[in-house]
Parts: C-alpha cells; structure tokens; sequence
C-alpha cells in the first residue's frame, strides 16, 4: 500500500500543474488511474482504522463490549477475505470494463437457443453485481435464440471476473426443437475482451485499413428497427475481422462503440500471439481447437455444471444459468490462470 500511496502522491502532483489539461487523452487517462487509486488507498486506511478500533475495544477487555466485537471481528475476516480475492485480479486491463460476445456454434436451432441462455445468464450475472449492461449488437437466430451478441458490461473488475469465462461452452439436454425429444449437444463460444479506450496506443489503427459501411438496424424477420441508417460495420482489412454496432444510438455512437470493439480485438490478437510465442519457446504449445469446450452444462440425464480448467461442479445447474458464477470464477482466478 504504501507504493501505490506514492504512486497517488505523484499523480496527484501531475493533476494539480497549471497545463495538465493540454493534452484532454492523457489528463483523462491519468485521472482515471488517480481516482482508482485513491478508492484502494482510502478503503486500506478505512480497513485499518477499524482494526485498530478493534485492537483497543479488545484490550479493554470488558464482557459487555465481546458481542459488538465478535460481529465486527466477523465482519473484518470476510472484508479481508474479499481483498485477498480481489487481489488476485492485479492483470493489467482487469479493473476496466469487458466486451463479451457470444457466437452460436455446432447445433443449429439448439446451438442458436443456448447462445441465448448464455446471454441471459450473463445479464443476470452482471445485474446480481451491480454491473452496467448494454446490448450492442445482436443477430437474431432463425428459428429461435441468436446467431451472435456484444455485450458491454462495465464495472470495477468487469474483465476481471469475466475473463474465466472465455471459451466453449457445451450444453447437453433433451431438445425442445427435436420432434422426437432425443439428447442433444450444442457448443457456443464466449469471447471476453478489456474495453479499451477509443485511443488506446497499444492498438494504432490506420484509417486507410479501414473499410466503413453504414446500414439500418434490423430486428427478427428483418424489420426495421430505425428509419435512419444509424448502425456501423467496420472491416479491418490487414486482419479481415469485422465489427458490427446497431443498438439504438446515433451513427456517431455506433461507430464509437465499433471502433472500441475493434481496437480491444486487435489486442486480444496481439496478447495471444504473445502468448504463443512464450507458449512456444516454453515447449507448452498446444493449439485450442473448436470443441475443446472449458465447461459443460447438462441438464440431462443428470443435472451438473463442471469447469474442466478447474474441475470445480456443482449439481444445481439452474442456480447457474440463473447467473451464479462465482464460485466457477473464484475457482478460476485461485488457480492462477
């Protein structure tokens, strides 16, 4: 603590200069990274003041005061049990914001369906914990469910969290699209990027790589959802990939948001051919393929969950998909991955 206390110190020396604010991209930056660090720094002196006050209320030892002690002991064990958590996520991008999309796979309708579950167990997830959500692009699927989502999902530790749930995710259970109920399996994959800001320096993106078409936002059966062309596709022609944005926002809006989504995709890119790379000269390498799913959810002929990084399982399958990660997600993060 006392080196992020310096670290503050200095930051806030840079904010209160004269010309700070002749350069708004970094004012903004270190700002951010200057009211992070004063929310750890004034929740550690909190912390031990409490301690200290329940040092001196120990030392009195008075029978009357151990029922108020015993409570606030309690309530300091499980606040420093959560830090020692929250300590874990000390990545570089895991107290900012994440992109999580979701990509129906092999499965047809069912695959379709369970790209929907997931997003929805997500959103129940990030309501659960107080974290900001917004839909930024979504395919509908033909029959049911959806072909692909982009959620925004803000909060301190967003990516954090959601970063153990970057994979494959299978599904097994009777399918309600199969006249004659036979057990299915279906394979969506989970994509979890850091939301990086729009001018990220890590990721230069030259204009002339870019090819930009607008075009309506369209709903199930291709309605029309905006008489204005208001959603943005953006194609990224040195790495093919392509990014879309229509919720229900201003052209400018939608290009913004795009422009994040690229940026934070190039870095995964970027992140992952490092990896590699180590991954390589480690002699660790194994390439991940389609299918070599991270957790299985089945739902019949029995109920369980099962992480298979982490083995962790659990029997209530509909708790789950009701958003109950947490033990999934701390399993992960105590594991070190």
């Amino acid at each position: 603590m006392p080196a992020k206390e310096s670290q503050l110190t200095e930051l806030e020396k840079e904010i209160s200069a004269p010309n700070f604010w002749s350069d708004p991209t970094h004012a903004q930056q270190v700002s951010k990274t200057a009211a992070g660090l004063r929310e750890q720094v004034d929740d550690w002196r909190s912390f031990e003041r409490r301690l200290k006050d329940a040092a001196e209320l120990a030392g009195l030892d008075d029978e009357s005061l151990r029922a108020d002690l015993d409570t606030e002991i309690s309530a300091l064990e499980n606040k420093l049990e959560k830090r020692s958590f929250t300590a874990m996520l000390s990545g570089p991008y895991d107290a900012d914001d994440a992109l999580l999309a979701i990509h129906a796979g092999a499965g047809g309708t069912d695959s379709q369906d369970w790209a929907a579950m997931l997003m929805r167990m997500y959103l129940r997830w990030a309501e659960k914990n107080g974290y900001q959500t917004e839909v930024l692009d979504s395919s509908e699927g033909e029959e049911a469910g959806i072909k692909s989502a982009t959620i925004s999902i803000s909060g301190k530790y967003a990516y954090g969290y959601l970063r153990s749930e970057k994979g494959v995710h299978r599904l097994v259970r009777l399918s309600p699209f199969d006249a004659a109920h036979r057990r299915h399996t279906s394979f969506t994959l989970v994509e979890v990027l850091p939301q990086v800001a729009f001018d990220n320096p890590e990721v230069p993106i030259d204009p002339a790589d870019l090819k930009i078409d607008v075009f309506r936002s369209s709903g199930a059966g291709g309605q029309n959802v905006q008489k204005n062309a208001t959603a943005i596709r953006i194609t990224h022609l040195p790495s093919g990939i392509v990014v879309t944005c229509q919720n229900e926002r201003s052209q400018s809006q939608n290009r913004e948001f795009a422009m994040r989504i690229l940026r934070s995709r190039l870095l995964e890119i970027k992140k992952a051919e490092k990896d590699e790379e180590i991954a390589i000269l480690r002699g660790e390498y194994t390439k991940a393929e389609w299918g070599s799913q991270i957790r299985s959810y089945v739902i019949h002929p029995y109920q369980m969950v099962k992480d298979h990084r982490t083995e962790h399982e659990t029997g209530n399958t509909q708790a789950v998909l009701d958003g109950n990660l947490e033990e999934f997600m701390e399993a992960y993060l105590r594991q070190g991955r």
